[in-house]
Parts: structure tokens; C-alpha cells; sequence
């Protein structure tokens, strides 16, 4: 009879005592699917006596997660400890090096030193598989390596950050500002302990250099995605864009062009009535667009233990078949350093502005664009706020490089109170 699995678990937070609790109440299920049990030998984690509401007395305990990881008695390393450097990156290097398999769920890492732990890793031949590290629940990571393994993926985009989508959502159906919907995010624990990896972006950006590297067969680049995160979103941004008939979502995109790789991680306007503009709350969706599949639509919970938990077992039970892959879907040593490329192909714009309350404001304005050759598709001016003059304007497809153009000119006018607010529309 083939022996069981044996797993090393670093990291007992939320996720990890999800881990422990499938192991421990699906034992049968585990073992009629993987073909042979799956067991928890050994755990670390910062403190030892903490209770986290599940019996962790059958494993043996190690202060030290590199030191787990070079136990002779686990097959499968499972990290789950987080932060892009430090005791997550030491102790997985440690258990590549010890011939482990090795199962996590932390894009930090990945996205910051994904090619040379994927290089090591198959040079060891052992797996490192990170389902659990992209959009929580939904099998993204198996999606796009196996199941459309035969398209050339045309476009990934989707909303990758529950925390962004849930803070968007509610001040457009509660009528509250930023600065209130976040604060209950704080006291709900949506937020990171450093809040600006969740609304700057960072968080979604690192997912998003993970997605395009098995996508466009690249080796990962987070330095190369552009970041705009959702911080300076008003509630009359949200107010306004659905009076025209979008919603406003912190978007990830990523596509090949003939200038480089786009990825691009951004507040955008998407239309209310298509499946992104529909997505509420804490979800999270992907969009896969393949020349042969067409458009494919992943939905689902982005975190939470449950949800992030079953994804790290899908990898642990693809180990214990025997199944393993490449870790972006292709030896490490075929992937490309891809030029990175800004956004270029045009687009409507939705831009806010505060102008002073004087004559010919406006027309200075208008005559900025102009100038850079950006048209006026519709033009909104509002009630005035003490001295400002509140104007609303959506243009006619663009490039960004206009847009900034027209943007650097306005700067010269002497009629801008505060820097303007310009977001893309995207066609989805």
C-alpha cells in the first residue's frame, strides 16, 4: 500500500487552521481522490501556546520553519507564513534543497523571486505549486496552465483584491466616502497590517505578475505593472460613474502587444451590466480571453480560510497523484524577460476636475484638450463648493499619452484647484 503524503505545515493563521481542519475531517475523502491518505506530520508557527481552535497535539513542533522544512519525515513543505523575504522565503528554499514538494499560497514571494525559486525547484524536481496564491478559491493557477494550455491567451484581467471591491461596493450602495468605508474595513480585518498593499494596489499587482507569466509564457516582473491604487476614488467618482452607466473596480490587466507586456493594475470604469461591473463585495473574478476558448469568466471567494485553504489542498492532492507541472506551466528556462510596455491602445477617459469659480475657467480648460488633441464626449459642471467649480468630463477614445498632454497643460492654466482625477473606461 502506498504510504500517505506527509505534510509540513509553517504558518497556523487563518489559512493554515483551514489546512488543518480539511486534513483532519476529510481524511476519507482525501484518501479515495488522492489515492493514498494525506497526514499532517509536523507545524510551526510564532507561538506555540496561542489557541487556535483546532488540536495541533498529534504533530511535532518546530520553532524554526527552516528547520521543518528539512525534516526527514514530511514530503511536502506548505507555506504559509507570508511576506516576500525573510523565514517564508528562507525555509522554502531550504525545502527545495531537501528535495520537498513545496505548496504555498504567498504571491509576495512568488512575485518577487519567482524565476529563481521556480529554476531551483525544477532543477530539484520537486513541485512548487501556489494555487492558493491568486483570487483564493478559484483554480485560476490550473485553469490557465492545464485546462487552456492549448490557447494563446489574448488578455487576463479581473478584479484580484476583495478588500479594494468590497470598499467600492459599499460606498456606492451606502452613499459613504472613502475615508468612512475604510475605516469598518479596518475594524472587520479586511485591511493588511499595511493598509496600502490592499487599496495601493500592491497586493492585486503581485497576483496580476503571477497570472501573466504562465499566460504569456514570461518570467514574472512586478516591477514592470503599473500601480494606481484606489485612495484618491470620491464618492462622487463612484456617484458619477454610475449615473452613466459604469462601475468603478480596482482592474488588473495584462496583455502581449508588439511594444511588450502591458500589465496594469488601475481604477477603471467597466459597464454596470457586464460580469465584472456585476461583481459586489469581497469577491473576486478573473477574466481569461483565449483565441480558441474565447472568453472564459472565473468567479468566486478571493480569501478566507476556506476558500484559500481548499486551494492549497487542490495542490496538495495534485502531489500525492503524482501529477506535477512546471511552475508557470513551462520549464522555468523557456520563459521570456519580456519588455514591459505602457497602455497605448485608446480609450474613453472619465476625468474630474476642480476648477476656480472665474470667468473663461472652463474654456481654458477645453482648450487644453484641444490641444493634445482629445475630443469632449460628454461634460458635466456641477453645484459650486465655496470657491471650486466641480466638472465632470468624459472624452471621446484617447491615448494616455494625450490625456497626460492635455493634463501637463491644464497644470499651466492657473485654474485647477487640485490634481485632477482621471480614470480609464475599459471595454470588457
Amino acid at each position: 500500500m502506498t504510504h500517505p503524503l506527509r505534510l509540513g505545515l509553517a504558518g497556523l493563521g487563518t489559512v493554515g487552521a483551514g489546512v488543518v481542519k480539511i486534513v483532519q475531517s476529510h481524511a476519507d475523502l482525501l484518501m479515495a481522490r488522492a489515492g493514498r491518505g494525506i497526514e499532517i506530520t509536523a507545524v510551526s508557527a510564532k507561538d506555540r501556546s496561542k489557541d487556535r481552535g483546532i488540536d495541533l497535539g498529534a504533530y511535532h513542533w518546530e520553532d524554526d520553519p527552516v528547520k521543518l522544512a528539512q525534516r526527514d519525515d514530511i514530503d511536502v513543505f506548505v507555506e504559509l507564513i507570508g511576506g516576500d523575504d525573510g523565514p517564508a522565503k528562507a525555509s522554502v528554499e531550504a525545502a527545495i534543497a531537501a528535495k520537498k514538494h513545496v505548496v504555498t499560497a504567498n504571491k509576495a514571494m512568488l512575485a518577487h523571486y519567482g524565476q529563481p525559486l521556480a529554476e531551483a525547484a525544477e532543477a530539484a524536481d520537486v513541485a512548487l505549486s501556489f494555487e492558493a496564491a491568486v483570487a483564493g478559491g478559484i483554480p485560476v493557477i490550473k485553469a490557465l496552465s492545464e485546462s487552456l494550455a492549448a490557447n494563446r491567451i489574448k488578455r487576463v484581467m479581473g478584479v484580484m483584491n476583495g478588500t479594494c471591491n468590497y470598499i467600492l461596493t459599499r460606498m456606492e450602495t451606502d452613499h459613504v466616502p472613502y475615508e468612512t468605508v475604510f475605516a469598518d474595513a479596518r475594524k472587520l480585518g479586511y485591511l493588511e497590517a499595511d493598509p496600502t498593499l490592499d487599496v495601493g494596489g500592491i497586493d492585486a499587482g503581485h497576483k496580476l505578475a503571477l497570472l501573466s507569466a504562465i499566460a504569456f509564457g514570461a518570467r514574472v516582473n512586478f516591477a514592470g505593472v503599473e500601480l494606481e491604487g484606489i485612495e484618491r476614488i470620491s464618492i462622487t467618482d463612484i456617484e458619477q460613474a454610475a449615473d452613466m452607466g459604469f462601475r468603478i473596480k480596482l482592474l488588473g490587466v495584462a496583455q502581449l502587444t508588439g511594444r511588450g507586456l502591458e500589465q496594469r493594475m488601475q481604477p477603471c470604469l467597466v459597464p454596470a451590466n457586464s460580469p465584472l461591473g456585476q461583481l459586489e463585495n469581497a469577491m473576486n473574478m478573473v477574466v481569461i480571453e483565449g483565441d480558441s476558448c474565447g472568453q472564459i469568466v472565473l468567479r468566486g471567494a478571493g480569501a478566507g480560510a476556506g476558500p484559500t485553504a481548499s486551494a492549497v489542498m487542490g495542490d496538495v492532492i495534485g502531489i500525492a497523484r503524482g501529477f506535477r507541472l512546471p511552475t508557470f506551466g513551462q520549464p522555468a528556462s523557456t520563459l521570456e524577460d519580456i519588455q514591459p510596455a505602457q497602455a497605448s491602445a485608446p480609450a474613453a477617459f472619465y476625468l474630474r476636475l476642480s476648477l476656480k469659480d472665474a470667468p473663461g475657467a472652463l474654456h481654458k480648460i477645453t482648450g487644453a484638450l484641444g490641444d493634445a488633441g482629445v475630443s469632449i464626449n460628454r461634460m458635466r459642471q456641477y453645484a459650486h463648493k465655496d470657491t471650486a467649480a466641480p466638472v465632470i468630463i468624459v472624452t471621446h477614445k484617447t491615448t494616455r499619452a494625450e490625456l497626460d498632454f492635455a493634463i501637463e497643460g491644464m497644470a499651466g492654466t492657473g485654474v485647477i484647484l487640485d490634481e485632477p482625477v482621471a480614470i480609464r473606461i475599459e471595454d470588457v
